[in-house]
């Protein structure tokens, strides 16, 4: 790639890099923020839940917003947005300012997020230079992910308000960056149509009421869940009715006809359900049972981040040698593998017992992170690219919330007591989660491998950077 070409990449990477590590950072951070503010366990899992309402609810239009008001503006506005609202949560002196922060900061990445791939995948002919572009994004997102519990617990140390404080800095530089760098072009042609406004409003409730419904079921009534659930299904029967009437609908269903996006959505939502269940449960065994200091489990996890070496350097050969869909699938294996060999964790399991199983994760992450993305981008016309994110990231945060909510939930009906042997009961009873969502994973990753193998037969091609709405 050219310089320029480069620094775009660079600065988006980085983009997906803050938002990983500012979900991860904030996991790791909880327990002190509870002293500090005297939340209440319900007060503290809002925390959570806010940015996860903000940026899972907000997905879909943040996507379709950044295809028909510019690509550009939107990723910008965004990212000032995010800055801002993540300096307030540092300052925060009480628990309503902090969730209040946290929806806006999750509703700021939901239009960042979405609108950031769309410029990789609308900068970049798809092809080879296209999908090296998206091996360094994914690896470099990814690594937000699995990094992002270390550079939290080393900024906890010092004290929580740095892991808001932190990505204040890093947005203001990729904001810069991103100013002089990503090239402008004119605002993208609507042909006078309207702004789909209520398909808009109707998926946003919709989408709110599902992750709610799902984050929150561990913690109440199954009738509040099932009725939550009731309701954002009928608004999406409301929005498929809508969308099929509007001339320019924020979703275009036949969208839905690729197969290999269908199934890319798909497995993105199990790959991370069973990613963000896997953390949760480590953590909880590290520090809760064995009593290892949050340093300590932060550290321990740091081998996951192996694939921020790897996905762009190992991916690409091995993408280019089999093809997306196979290196998807060695991924998924991957990770269901290392879900599965933590089951035999113990009460006094050394370090050394553990880490192949987080080798795998890491494992997992290289193999799987950039494939997937570029499966779900690829053969999507040019003008519907940030729908495919944010149809994308959407999966991946609901996903997330599935996952969390479901070890949740199993791990607190099986632990009969705070007895060491019914913690660990419990944390294995509740590993079944994620180890069903990765094996689920690999049944529709297996689909893929009738597809014509794209990319890895396509004659390395001259596409240049275009300019970016």
């Amino acid at each position: 790639m050219k310089a320029r070409e480069w620094g775009v990449l660079l600065v988006l990477s980085g983009a997906i890099f803050l938002e990983g590590i500012d979900v991860a950072m904030l996991n790791i951070a909880l327990p002190s923020i509870r002293t500090d503010l005297g939340l209440s366990t319900g007060s503290l899992q809002w925390v959570v839940s806010a940015y996860v309402l903000g940026y899972g609810g907000f997905m879909l239009l943040g996507g379709r917003a950044a295809d028909i008001l510019g690509r550009r503006r939107v990723f910008l506005a965004a990212l000032l947005v995010f800055l801002l609202f993540s300096g307030l949560g540092g300052f925060a002196e009480d628990g309503a300012t902090l969730i209040a922060a946290r929806f806006v900061t999750g509703l700021a990445a939901a239009f960042m997020t979405p609108a950031g791939l769309s410029i990789i995948t609308t900068g970049f002919d798809e092809g080879p230079k296209r999908d090296r572009a998206l091996m360094v994004y994914g690896a470099i997102g990814a690594g937000g992910f699995t990094l992002g519990m270390v550079i939290g617990g080393l900024l906890t140390s010092l004290d929580w308000r740095w892991v808001f404080f932190m990505p204040v800095g890093l947005s203001l530089v990729i904001l810069v960056a991103a100013a002089l760098l990503i090239p402008k072009s004119p605002r993208p042609v609507r042909d006078g149509r309207r702004f789909d406004l209520f398909g808009g409003l109707t998926i946003t409730a919709a989408v709110v009421l599902l992750v709610l419904g799902v984050e929150r079921a561990a913690h109440v009534a199954v009738g509040w869940t099932v009725g939550i659930v009731a309701v954002s299904v009928a608004l999406i029967a409301v929005f498929v009715a809508v969308e099929r009437r509007h001339p320019a609908p924020l979703v275009r269903l036949g969208i839905f006809r690729s197969g290999s996006l269908v199934r890319a959505n798909l497995i993105g939502m199990l790959f991370m359900a069973g990613f963000f269940g896997f953390q949760f449960l480590v953590v909880l065994y590290l520090q809760e049972l064995r009593g290892w200091s949050t340093i300590e489990a932060s550290l321990a996890m740091l081998v996951i981040g192996i694939d921020v070496a790897l996905a762009p350097t190992v991916t690409p050969k091995l993408v280019r040698r089999f093809g997306n869909a196979p290196v998807l699938l060695a991924g998924l294996v991957s990770a269901a593998l290392g879900f599965a060999l933590f089951l035999s964790a113990g009460m006094d399991s050394s370090y050394g017992e553990l880490l192949p199983s987080l080798v795998l994760m890491g494992l997992a992450f290289t193999l799987a992170y950039g494939p997937l993305t570029i499966i779900a981008t690829n053969g999507i016309d040019e003008a519907e690219q940030g729908l495919a994110g944010g149809l994308l990231y959407t999966s991946f945060q609901f996903g997330a919330a599935i996952g969390l909510a479901g070890v949740a939930a199993v791990n607190v009906a099986a632990t009969g007591s705070d007895a060491p042997q019914a913690l660990l009961d419990g944390y294995r009873a509740a590993m079944l989660v994620p180890i069903g969502a990765a094996v689920v994973a690999v049944v529709v990753g297996a689909f893929n491998l009738g597809r014509k193998k794209h990319d890895a037969v396509e004659k390395e091609g001259e596409p240049v950077l275009a300019g970016v709405a």
